[in-house]
């Protein structure tokens, strides 16, 4: 099934979470590869960029810096080649665990012109398998009203797939 909106192929797969919070936006969902290789897949940049842009978009630049405080450029292009760059900062890393970064700021905490959203990934062991959730908090309703009707919900869940698909493949 297709988003009409954004023409990004839904899962059917990875259902969304309940949101605590009227600014929030949640997918989870089973991943059939032990943590670490889920983990190395959010922090290495040649692995992320095969799995983080909803195909047929592309990841062409992914600069990584995953430390607390460190920066991070993403830049998905689409299928017409306009590109997209997403800065911001890690403000948690849990290895293997979470990972929390926002792009409130872009390098060296520089405030960002405006702030959207702040992400926590959370990687739970199920014994050779993870507890995949991405939990997204925006700055306001407005803003996870805007998340959303960009396709938020199907295209992380299409990533999501993608990146089971790589991880299950076993690139490591």
């Amino acid at each position: 099934m297709s988003n009409t909106k954004t023409g990004i192929k839904e899962s059917k797969t990875t259902a969304p979470r309940a949101a605590s919070s009227d600014r929030e936006l949640v997918i989870t969902r089973i991943i059939d590869a032990p943590r670490e290789k889920v983990f190395r897949a959010w922090t290495d940049p040649e692995l992320l960029k095969q799995w983080f842009a909803p195909r047929p978009w592309t990841t062409p630049v992914a600069e990584l810096d995953v430390r607390p405080g460190g920066s991070n450029l993403i830049v998905m292009r689409s299928p017409e080649g306009k590109e997209y760059p997403n800065r911001g900062v890690y403000l948690e890393v849990v290895k293997n665990e979470r990972l929390v970064f926002s792009d409130a700021y872009t390098k060296a905490w520089e405030p960002s012109e405006k702030p959207f959203m702040t992400v926590t990934v959370t990687l739970e062991d199920l014994g050779g398998k993870t507890r995949y959730t991405a939990r997204v908090w925006h700055w306001t309703v407005a803003d996870r009203e805007t998340h959303e009707q960009m396709g938020f919900h199907e295209g992380w869940a299409l990533c999501a797939d993608q990146l089971a698909g790589l991880v299950k493949k076993g690139y490591a």
